[in-house]
């Protein structure tokens, strides 16, 4: 199916233990199939070689319905350059009232396709394509358990909490 020679860390989650990592739409078509299969509908490939790594590159795939909690990130920044699909980026105050939306879509689409988010703002993603492909480039370590540099909207539902998720998700879609 593809000629990647990548690690498989969990069912979402792959790394490319190459130095130089090239992605192909070969490649891409594998992620999205590996979303598909799973519960969350999502998967990514990190090109950095591992989780205490400075620079955090990936290729992301979100299936259409996911739920990404809102959250932001203290004292780092984080950028998305789409690749393929659409989805709206999703942005809060404080008290978890909605602020603005932007548009994202590959570059063809007239839509943003590069967007960096340099303030802690609260945020989310909301798919509006079958499938939303992105590379994000974020500062790391990523720390497991210990994510003291990203912090989850307490007015959001929990990953884990489907219905609540779906709830949120679809008073949301009133506000955009």
């Amino acid at each position: 199916m593809t000629d990647h020679k990548w690690k498989k860390v969990s069912e979402e989650v792959y790394y490319a233990p190459e130095k130089l990592v090239a992605v192909t739409q070969e490649n891409v078509s594998f992620l999205k199939k590996v979303a598909q299969a799973n519960k969350r509908r999502r998967s990514r490939l990190c090109a950095h070689n591992d989780t205490g790594d400075l620079t955090q590159e990936m290729i992301i795939v979100l299936g259409k319905g996911n739920y990404v909690r809102p959250h932001k990130h203290l004292d780092k920044s984080e950028s998305f350059h789409v690749i393929e699909g659409s989805a709206k980026l999703i942005f809060f105050d404080e008290k978890g009232n909605f602020t603005h939306a932007v548009s994202l879509g590959d570059h063809s689409s007239g839509k943003v396709f590069f967007n960096r988010i340099a303030d802690a703002s609260y945020h989310s993603l909301m798919v509006t394509s079958d499938f939303f492909v992105f590379h994000e480039t974020t500062k790391g370590p990523f720390i497991q358990g210990n994510r003291t540099d990203t912090v989850f909207a307490s007015w959001a539902p929990q990953d884990n909490d489907e219905a609540a998720a779906q709830a949120f998700m679809d008073k949301l879609k009133e506000k955009i």
